[in-house]
């Protein structure tokens, strides 16, 4: 695993401001190739061509067409999770309803962008290291999450790191199952309230109530209190 993973690795991280643009310039060209040709056409010539730049050039960043494909990637998770976290950041001390609609709202706007793009990535995306930065994304939205649900004012949640794992995995099911099957447009339209909702009833739901007195504590600290007044 750690061979694969070294493989993936790119070159070196542009520091200057034309190295950033070349380097942004080869993931777009990535993108549109995959997306015209799928896999098999994806070929690091015609990535180069596309980004018109030569095949030496690309490979100062890149050692292959497959660790161009998991910056490519991780481009976008980390687009994803930084949306996330700073709608989190931003609604920390708010209202329930108002977590659960920003945390739905940003994940979606983040990750279906350009829906297509996204489809081309999650289908090569388990090949190429894809798992673990998937992986770390969720840990880092998770997190998130988490701290964002602790501060919430109508709530206080038992575990709120679990609740924020499976609020999570409530949207990442049904988009990787739009990503993968071509869903019906009403679908599509209907996804964010219908998400909204879902993640919005399933905090609310598992807040935790105050805890009642029981009667008889109380009527012993009602009787102490009456002792107390009268002595």
């Amino acid at each position: 695993m750690k061979a694969v993973a070294t493989t993936l690795r790119p070159r070196k991280t542009p520091v200057q401001v034309r190295s950033a643009a070349t380097v942004e310039t080869l993931h777009m060209a990535a993108i549109q190739v995959l997306l015209q040709g799928g896999l098999s056409r994806c070929t690091t010539t015609r990535i180069a061509e596309r980004a018109g730049i030569s095949v030496g050039s690309l490979y100062q960043y890149y050692p292959n067409r497959d660790a161009l494909l998991a910056g490519v990637l991780e481009r976008h998770l980390e687009g994803v999770a930084s949306a996330v976290e700073r709608a989190c950041h931003e609604h920390r001390g708010q209202q329930l309803s108002q977590m659960g609609s920003a945390f739905v709202v940003a994940f979606l706007a983040a990750k279906l962008r350009d829906p297509e793009e996204a489809k081309a990535l999650y289908a090569v995306a388990e090949e190429r290291g894809g798992a673990a930065l998937a992986a770390r994304m969720r840990t880092r939205i998770a997190a998130a999450v988490t701290a964002m649900l602790a501060s919430a004012p109508d709530a206080r949640f038992d575990d709120p790191a679990l609740v924020a794992k499976i609020a999570l995995g409530a949207l990442v099911g049904p988009v990787q199952t739009l990503l993968k099957e071509t869903a019906p447009a009403r679908v599509t339209a209907r996804l964010e309230k219908e998400l909204i909702l879902l993640v919005t009833a399933y905090l609310q739901a598992h807040q935790s109530k105050p805890k009642r007195r029981s009667k008889p504590a109380a009527i012993a600290r009602r009787h102490q209190k009456s002792k107390a007044v009268a002595s």
